[in-house]
């Protein structure tokens, strides 16, 4: 069947841990196959049929993420959506009703009425990287759970505890060796590296975070830059209502490297540190202050990417 006609195709698929649920709009054609090499494979000869505009699928967890590889290995228009926009994309058009089919379907319309942008995926050291970081921040979270049950635990259960700990801290360090290994393999990343490290509080670990999961930093704006960290002031305003900016969205997980990072430079850049004290001297909240600080942080880090220029204390003043 040829439907390569002005018709535009949007596909959504559900996806779930045993199989993906495949709604082809506006054919109305609906097909279940299973979450598995061999289902991904046989889901993708029936999609390239179609000459879809876009394949929408929900990030649910990594459980997609097989089936959004395969598809740009096959070169097809893949969209990774958030399942926040779609939850929110059924509330506005009054859909209530919910199983796999509905699911696929909502997923397809989604993707025909508000045409989200494709997904660029990451190269395969970069995704890498930004498992490694994910996956020493998960380390360093049990780690703190453990030291916290270590000091209200009694001593003669100090001895399940301890090598708990030493464990993690074995971890920690291999995914660090693994993690500057992976930098100095690259010349691009290494060069990123080098400029990000320059700046007093950055270390190993903010550079890594910032060069797997913002790859974007360097070629956008400042403002683009600061929405994109998460640490923008939202506006919060309606009619006589002058609500307090906040910040919202963004990658939080950048975020919090460089939240932790800020506590380190405020201590060591003279810049940072300045600019801290003015803010809580002027009235502001402690946090609210390192907000502003990673803020101005982001701006001159984007900066220097853009202009491939190391850390200057004198520009960043200014």
């Amino acid at each position: 069947m040829n439907t390569n006609t002005l018709q535009n195709i949007n596909i959504g698929v559900d996806t779930g841990k045993s199989q993906l649920d495949i709604y082809i709009r506006p054919l109305d054609l609906f097909f279940t196959v299973p979450n598995s090499d061999k289902g991904i494979k046989q889901a993708l000869t029936s999609i390239k049929k179609h000459n879809p505009q876009r394949i929408v699928i929900e990030a649910t967890g990594r459980l997609e993420m097989p089936f959004v590889l395969a598809c740009v290995e096959a070169k097809l228009p893949i969209v990774r959506a958030n399942p926040v926009h779609i939850k929110r994309f059924a509330g506005a058009i009054g859909r209530r009703a919910k199983n796999d089919r509905l699911d696929a379907e909502l997923i397809a319309h989604y993707g025909e009425a508000i045409q989200p942008e494709l997904t660029i995926i990451k190269a395969k050291n970069i995704r890498l990287m930004s498992d490694l970081v994910i996956r020493r921040n998960q380390l360093l979270s049990m780690q703190t759970m453990e030291k916290n049950r270590m000091q209200i635990l009694p001593k003669t259960l100090h001895s399940t505890i301890k090598p708990m700990l030493t464990a993690m801290k074995n971890q920690i360090t291999k995914l660090e060796e693994k993690l500057v290994k992976l930098i100095e393999d690259s010349p691009e990343y290494q060069a990123k590296n080098t400029i990000l490290q320059s700046v007093p509080g950055i270390g190993n670990i903010a550079a890594a975070s910032i060069i797997s999961n913002v790859p974007e930093l360097g070629y956008i704006t400042n403002k683009q830059a600061a929405s994109l960290i998460g640490v923008a002031p939202i506006t919060r305003e309606s009619g006589r209502y002058k609500g307090k900016r906040v910040i919202q969205g963004g990658r939080a997980q950048v975020r919090t490297v460089l939240y932790m990072a800020m506590m380190s430079a405020m201590q060591c850049n003279p810049v940072f540190k300045a600019t801290y004290s003015r803010l809580v001297d002027a009235g502001k909240p402690k946090k609210v202050a390192i907000i502003a600080c990673v803020r101005k942080m982001v701006v001159i880090l984007n900066s220097m990417l853009r202009d491939g220029a190391m850390w200057d204390e004198n520009t960043a003043k200014s």
